[in-house]
């Protein structure tokens, strides 16, 4: 029987990227996301994709979302968690709303989904993949709500890890500066990377796409910074 993923902000950018990539690979793949545009993207898919309108910061539309593809698809192999948005604001700006609004959509949501989940998962022996960011480990001024949301990612990634083990695996992509919306780059923007570049939306969906098939099935718990060695190089300001 064909795998079925279920990957969650697949509207565009990284998570259209993962649920391409996964088509490609042979997977039926169920496109989450609160913007329509999504239908878009899984029509260009071709037949092993469907879109589905969900704000899966509400625990409604999770369920929901969850019942229909047991309904349409009958199984679960792989749940991406990948909705999420940056409100950049000073903190004395930042209403108490806009704060719990991004980790609805950034961290909560993730709860929602492999609560949802667990069955489907579990019988399919399935895995889990969060996409946080190297935010979780280092900021920018004013972006307090999406540091906190990627930071709480990690630690439920390893706490899903453990609960849901053996039968789920559940890892963490962090991606540094990824290029989503085909911005004109400068050669210093790709030269500060010990990699030679920035990084690009199937570069996030390859390691994805290696999380949740067989040649990981000793990897859990898991962190992968992704981020053209970023966050491993020392800045000194001369």
């Amino acid at each position: 029987m064909t795998r079925t993923a279920l990957v969650t902000g697949a509207a565009r950018g990284i998570g259209a990227a993962i649920a391409a990539r996964l088509v490609a690979d042979g997977w039926r793949v169920v496109l989450a996301d609160r913007d329509p545009a999504g239908a878009q993207a899984a029509e260009g898919l071709g037949p092993l994709a469907r879109f589905a309108l969900a704000d899966v910061a509400e625990e409604a539309a999770v369920a929901a979302l969850l019942a229909g593809v047991a309904a349409r698809e009958g199984r679960l192999d792989a749940l991406v968690c990948n909705a999420g948005f940056m409100i950049r604001k000073p903190l004395a700006a930042l209403t108490l709303a806009e704060w719990s609004a991004v980790l609805a959509t950034n961290l909560t949501s993730s709860f929602l989904l492999a609560r949802a989940a667990e069955a489907l998962l579990r019988t399919a022996k399935g895995a889990i993949v969060t996409i946080a960011s190297t935010r979780a480990h280092q900021s920018e001024p004013d972006t307090e709500s999406y540091a906190a949301s990627k930071g709480g990612l990690l630690a439920l990634t390893h706490a899903l890890a453990a609960s849901l083990g053996p039968d789920v695996r559940v890892n963490c992509v962090s991606p540094g500066w990824i290029n989503t919306r085909d911005e004109a780059l400068r050669a210093e923007d790709h030269g500060q990377h010990p990699a030679g570049r920035v990084g690009t939306p199937a570069d996030i969906a390859a390691i994805t796409a290696w999380l949740v098939g067989p040649d990981s099935g000793f990897v859990t718990g898991a962190e992968f910074v992704v981020d053209g060695g970023m966050t491993r190089k020392m800045i000194y300001v001369e």
